[in-house]
């Protein structure tokens, strides 16, 4: 999620009156001030600078500018609407920063009331209408949200996080296959954006549609071929689909690249074990405990479980022999298997 874009560009005075060009020497000394990250004295002469007849709109603004970066909220809110008054509700950052403050301490609701307003005056502030859907979807409005983003859209095509976001509301709606097209529509525009793929995966997967979830990763896959991430999210979409045989395959494939992948092997192992192909589920876990992974353990301890109810005790301890030698300080383990061993 996006965090709060707050306008912080600093207001000047321009009158030629003799108080006001005092009170403006003092509202630029302030900037100065804030520009070097001096808040609290900033607001001080901001202050000062507005007794003094500076533009009440430009002082109330930069002031609350201050009070945001040194996080009192509420101070800030009160001092943005100050400059929404000065200025009779027609300066459009300053609501802008209002909606955005009052959202940042909870007022969700009447920051989409204020943000309304800012883009009543500034329409096409693409950050205004992504911030508002934002504060729609704290309200639960998911409706007002997917169209504030699709405003966004229309306004600013090229920022492609946009399609994420949107997407990512139509899935909260359980509108699979609204994010599903959404995501395609901004493949067809942008087909350099690989990760549109792996996303398009990602929400089939999420609606078990594995058959499609499988393609878009292989679709992705063949553009980047050695991505060991993608190819585990393929073998955990192949698994889920009941074909464990092609999900060890990937993981292999995954194993090849880096070894040092023990999240792949682990999965490895318990496919294989799953399967009864014991030797291959013993392979896996070992690489994964001879790389740190002390997860393959328990893998390690089903293995010798699984030997010894099928009575090849002879390989029950041997794989015994293996686990405490990769783990020769576990005093637990020796103690569980010691009524093994001791049958030799």
């Amino acid at each position: 999620m996006r965090v709060e874009s707050f306008i912080f560009a600093l207001l000047t005075a321009t009158t030629l009156y003799a108080q006001v060009q005092s009170g403006e020497h003092i509202l630029n000394q302030a900037n100065l001030l804030y520009s070097n990250g001096r808040y609290a004295q900033a607001i001080l002469l901001y202050r000062k600078a507005e007794e003094r007849g500076a533009n009440p709109v430009a002082t109330s603004f930069n002031t609350a500018n201050s009070l945001f970066q040194i996080n009192k909220f509420p101070e800030a809110a009160a001092a943005y609407r100050k400059a929404v008054n000065f200025s009779n509700g027609s300066f459009a950052p300053a609501l802008a920063n209002l909606a955005a403050v009052l959202y940042r301490i909870g007022q969700y609701s009447e920051s989409i009331a204020v943000y309304r307003r800012a883009l009543s005056l500034d329409p096409d502030n693409v950050s205004s209408w992504i911030y508002l859907a934002e504060a729609y979807q704290k309200t639960g409005d998911n409706v007002g949200a997917l169209h504030a983003l699709e405003k966004a859209r229309q306004i600013d095509s090229l920022d492609l996080s946009l399609f994420y976001q949107q997407s990512e509301i139509h899935i909260a709606m359980d509108e699979f296959e609204a994010a599903a097209n959404l995501i395609k529509t901004g493949y067809a525009k942008n087909p350099e954006e690989t990760d549109f793929l792996i996303y398009l995966g990602d929400i089939y997967r999420m609606n078990k549609n594995f058959s499609e979830s499988a393609a878009a990763y292989r679709e992705a896959l063949a553009i980047k071929p050695n991505d060991k991430e993608l190819l585990y999210k393929l073998a955990d979409c192949l698994a889920e689909d009941q074909k464990p045989y092609l999900a060890m395959d990937v993981l292999n494939q995954v194993l090849q690249i880096d070894k040092g992948f023990t999240d792949a092997a682990i999965f490895l192992g318990n496919l294989a074990f799953e399967l009864q192909w014991l030797d291959r589920a013993e392979a896996a876990y070992l690489l994964a405990a001879r790389q740190g992974n002390n997860e393959a353990v328990y893998g390690l301890q089903n293995i010798v479980y699984e030997y010894m109810q099928k009575k090849r005790v002879s390989e029950a301890k041997r794989t015994i022999r293996i686990i405490l030698t990769l783990y020769p300080k576990n005093a637990e383990l020796r103690a569980e298997f010691n009524s093994i061993l001791e049958g030799e």
